[in-house]
């Protein structure tokens, strides 16, 4: 059997990887379960992520990626090698071709460590492509045409803003507030307010329950469970929306400010473009309650969320490798 062609989505929260001719094959969160005596690796992805928060001293649940590059680069190759077994995409005879998405503003050497991770993964030809153009062609627009087409990806790590045209970035930035960010934002809140320590999964859960970042959002509320850092025992508390709202307004500035920034370098052109066929948001983000009316009240322009948010980088890495041979003048060489 030969290698295949597959794209990795090579998250700060999640890793998802595309095979050529099969579709997603994998979706786990980018975690990794380590002994801190030994260094080894004890669990990876899925089974990882749910002893965050819950080990052992010895046992250390951690990120190997951080803002959308490698923070530890052993962790990243353990934890890319353990997927590519699992998915069972090398050939008897050669080695897959891979296509990993990195942010717009990275650096050489990060470039480089992205690439020497997935060759001793065992990949044969790496190639890397900017996220937000993938995650546009995973959403559906036609990038290829002399048009403007405008796309907000709001990750894990790293908020990546573009415009693109003729199949190419024109104008972009990218910011390290997005997910993980809104997430520190609430636990913060809670630890200061309400004197309560809180976990990071704990925090997710009220994000993606009752937050909403529109001032016409929605009114729920939750209850919680931590640790009061006065008396040391269990608490439960209440909160709503409305104080969430408030608690993520600063950070979720940071990505309407990235947003005009990039269309007000944008070519006159292009933004007529953008007017007339909107903005689209994709990542993990984009789920966030009320961020495409936001958005659209700060810019002025139609915003809308795409058709399954999570999956549009990875759904654009398996457009790309289809038409990889006609771009592999796009291969990164370092």
């Amino acid at each position: 059997m030969f290698g295949r062609d597959i794209g990795i989505d090579l998250g700060t929260a999640n890793v998802l990887i595309h095979v050529k001719g099969r579709g997603i094959v994998l979706d786990e969160p980018a975690v990794v379960a380590v002994d801190s005596q030994t260094s080894k690796a004890l669990a990876v992805g899925e089974e990882a992520f749910k002893m965050v928060g819950r080990t052992p001293g010895n046992i250390l649940a951690l990120r190997p990626m951080k803002d959308g590059v490698i923070a530890d680069f052993d962790l990243t190759e353990a934890m890319l090698k353990h997927f590519l077994d699992k998915v069972n995409v090398k050939g008897m005879f050669s080695k897959p071709r891979i296509l990993i998405c990195c942010p717009t503003n990275i650096t050489s050497v990060e470039q480089k460590a992205i690439r020497e991770a997935a060759e001793k993964s065992g990949g044969k030809n790496i190639f890397l492509e900017e996220e937000p153009k993938v995650a546009a062609v995973g959403a559906g627009m036609d990038i290829f045409q002399p048009s403007g087409n405008m796309v907000v990806d709001i990750g894990g790590g790293t908020t990546d803003v573009a415009v693109l045209s003729m199949g190419d970035i024109v104008t972009a930035s990218s910011i390290k507030t997005a997910g993980d960010q809104f997430d520190l934002d609430i636990l913060n809140h809670i630890k200061r307010e309400y004197k309560l320590l809180i976990g990071e999964r704990t925090a997710e859960d009220i994000k993606m329950s009752v937050a909403s970042v529109s001032p016409r959002g929605r009114n729920e509320e939750i209850d919680i469970r931590g640790r009061d850092m006065v008396s040391g025992l269990p608490r439960t508390i209440t909160i709503t929306s409305e104080e969430i709202y408030h608690t993520l307004k600063e950070s979720v500035s940071h990505i309407t400010h990235a947003a005009k920034t990039v269309l007000e370098q944008t070519p006159p052109e292009l933004s007529a473009d953008i007017i007339d066929r909107g903005v689209i948001i994709t990542g993990g983000g984009a789920l966030l309650h009320g961020m495409d009316d936001l958005l659209s009240e700060e810019l002025k322009v139609p915003v809308m969320v795409a058709e399954e948010p999570m999956h549009c980088v990875v759904n654009g890495t398996g457009i790309i490798l289809e038409n990889l041979d006609k771009m592999s003048n796009k291969k990164v060489k370092i």
